[in-house]
């Protein structure tokens, strides 16, 4: 007597288990991104004996004063002045103005950030001036 069994496998999955593992995935990055933190660090020295064009320079301080040939520049009217030296150049030199960052030692980096995404709104090269390696 031929009997046949009635046991079929299912060829379903189960994605039940599957939505809370990645539920808690999400938990569990959530949580740890949080805590990250970035410190801050110091500048590079620089070992290149190459020179930079610039068109104009920018020195921070370690307390924050920002310095425009000399004069000191209220940080939220440093992106008008900055604008308007842009202005008083020639259309050639707009394409590559250049503005260079000093930043004096344990100058906080926000500061340098700051003046980097200045530049960025106003379509200027900005790079940052280290101190040469003495050798």
């Amino acid at each position: 007597m031929g009997l046949k069994k009635r046991n079929k496998t299912s060829a379903e999955f189960s994605m039940s288990s599957l939505t809370d593992i990645i539920f808690l995935l999400l938990i569990f990055f959530m949580l740890t991104s949080t805590l990250v933190k970035i410190d801050p660090f110091e500048l590079p020295e620089s070992d290149s004996k190459t020179v930079a064009p610039t068109s104009i320079v920018v020195a921070v301080t370690k307390d924050g004063q920002h310095k425009i040939a000399g004069e000191v520049i209220p940080v939220r009217s440093l992106t008008r002045v900055l604008s308007n030296e842009i202005m008083k150049s020639e259309e050639q030199e707009r394409e590559n103005y250049t503005v260079t960052i000093v930043a004096e030692v344990d100058t906080p980096f926000e500061h340098v950030v700051n003046l980097m995404k200045i530049a960025s709104r106003l379509k200027v090269n900005a790079i940052i001036a280290t101190q040469p390696v003495e050798t």
